[in-house]
C-alpha cells in the first residue's frame, strides 16, 4: 500500500514538531505495511527524519508587519510552488503545522479548489489566547477536516465554534526526559564545582538578533560581573546565527560559549542540568524550560512601526506572551515586552530569581500546575495513529 503525505511548516519550532510527527507517521505506517512518502516545507530536522523537503522555510519567518515585508515575495513564490505540487501529486492528506499566515492561505486555497484532499491542522494558532480587531477568528475551522489540539483551551475554543477537534496534548511532554546529574554535567561541560549556567535563548528568527539579542547580552554581562561563577551558554538553533552569537560574546567580553546546532541535541540535557536561570524569547522554548523546572525570564520586542500598527490599527490584544502564562492565565514567569524590555529591569528581576528562594518556589509551583494541563506522554504517537488510520 503506497501513500503520500504533504506537510507545511516553517520556523525552527515548526521544523522540530514536523520532524517528530514525521518519525511517528513512518513508525505507524510500518505497522500497517504501508509504504509512506512524506514531502513538505520545513528544515533540516525534517530532512533528517526522512521528509523530502521542497524548500527550507526555517529562515523565512518573522513576527510583525514591518519585519515580514522583505519575506512576502519569497514566501508567495514558495507557496505557489507548494500548492502546485499538492495539485500535481494529490497526497492522501495535507498536514499544516503552526506557521499561521502561510498555512492558513494554503488551507483556504486548497479548500476552495474542492480537491477533497483532507487537511489536518497540528499546533493551531493560539486564537483562544489572543485577539485581533473585532474578535473574529481565522478561517481555520472552515478548511480543516480535523484540528489536532495541543492545549485543552485550544480544543474547547474550536469545538465551541463547530470544529472537528482531537486533543492530543503538548508534544514537549514526549521530549522531557530525566536530566543527568550535576556532577556528570560538570564533567561533560568541563565546568568547576562552583560554576553554573546562565542560559540565553534569544533568537530563532533573524529579526530577533537585532531586537532581542543585544539586550540579553548586556544583561548577561551585568549578571556575570555580579555573579562571577555564572557561565553564559547560547544554544544556536540555526547555523547562520553562530557567528553573530560569538561576536556578541566577544563584544561584551562575556565568559561564555555558543553551542552549535550539531552539538545541541547531545549537550542540552547537561546544560539544562546546570542552568540557574534562562533569559529567553517567547515561544516553544518556554514550555521546554518549564517542564525541566528551570526558572526563566521571557522577553520580546518588535519594531516601533509593528507595535504601533498592532496596537492602534489592528487592535491586537494579548495579556501574556509566554505560553506558560497564557495557559495558566496568570503571571508565573516574568515577562518584559517592548518598552519594558531593557537590561535594567531584566537585571533586577534576574537578581531576585537568583537570590531569593521564594521567587524560585513560586515559579516551580506554577510549573507543577502547568504539567497537569499538558496531557500524557505519547502525544505525537496519538496524532500519527489518528492520521494513518484515516488513510487506511
Amino acid at each position: 500500500m503506497n501513500k503520500r503525505i504533504f506537510i507545511s511548516t516553517g520556523e525552527v519550532s515548526g521544523d522540530l514538531h514536523g520532524s517528530l510527527l514525521s518519525k511517528a507517521l513512518f513508525d505507524e505506517a510500518k505497522k500497517h505495511s504501508m509504504n509512506l512518502e512524506i514531502y513538505g516545507l520545513g528544515g533540516e530536522k525534517m530532512k533528517n527524519a526522512g521528509v523530502r523537503v521542497f524548500q527550507d522555510t526555517t529562515s523565512i519567518s518573522a513576527i510583525g508587519i514591518w519585519e515580514a515585508l522583505p519575506l512576502i515575495i519569497p514566501m508567495m513564490k514558495i507557496q505557489k510552488k507548494f500548492y502546485q505540487s499538492i495539485k500535481k501529486y494529490r497526497p492522501s492528506c495535507l498536514i499544516l503545522i503552526d506557521y499561521m499566515g502561510p498555512n492558513i492561505k494554503i488551507g483556504m486555497k486548497l479548500k476552495k479548489s474542492r480537491s477533497n484532499i483532507p487537511i489536518y491542522y497540528y499546533i493551531a494558532p493560539q486564537e483562544w489566547a489572543w485577539r485581533v480587531g473585532n474578535n473574529s477568528t481565522t478561517n481555520l475551522i472552515n478548511f480543516s477536516d480535523k484540528i489536532f489540539a495541543i492545549f485543552k483551551q485550544e480544543a474547547s475554543f474550536y469545538k465551541r465554534r463547530g470544529g472537528n477537534v482531537f486533543w492530543v496534548g503538548h508534544p514537549m511532554i514526549d521530549l522531557t526526559k530525566k536530566l543527568p546529574s550535576k556532577k556528570d554535567s560538570r564533567t561533560i561541560l568541563k565546568l568547576r564545582a562552583s560554576q553554573n549556567i546562565l542560559l540565553l535563548m534569544p533568537a530563532s528568527r533573524p529579526q530577533e538578533l537585532r531586537y532581542i539579542l543585544p539586550t540579553y547580552l548586556k544583561t548577561a554581562k551585568k549578571l556575570q560581573l555580579k555573579y562571577p561563577s555564572l557561565v553564559i551558554y547560547i544554544p544556536s538553533c540555526r547555523r547562520v546565527f553562530d557567528k553573530r552569537f560569538r561576536e556578541g560574546l566577544e563584544k561584551y567580553k562575556i565568559n561564555g560559549k555558543v553551542i552549535s546546532q550539531k552539538d545541541d541535541s547531545k549537550l542540552m540535557p547537561y546544560i539544562y542540568s546546570l542552568t540557574k536561570l534562562a533569559l529567553c524569547k517567547s515561544g516553544t522554548v518556554n514550555m521546554e524550560l518549564a517542564l525541566y523546572g528551570i526558572p526563566q525570564i521571557v522577553g520580546y520586542r518588535v519594531s516601533r512601526v509593528t507595535a504601533f500598527i498592532a496596537k492602534k490599527i489592528l487592535n491586537f490584544k494579548v495579556k501574556y506572551i509566554s505560553p506558560v502564562n497564557l495557559l495558566l492565565k496568570k503571571s508565573v514567569v516574568p515577562e518584559f515586552v517592548q518598552k519594558n524590555f531593557n537590561e535594567k529591569k531584566i537585571f533586577y528581576k534576574a537578581c531576585r530569581l537568583l537570590d531569593l528562594r521564594s521567587e524560585k518556589v513560586r515559579i516551580k509551583k506554577g510549573y507543577t500546575l502547568l504539567k497537569k494541563e499538558l496531557g500524557e506522554e505519547g502525544v505525537v504517537k496519538r496524532a500519527a495513529k489518528e492520521i494513518i488510520n484515516s488513510m487506511i
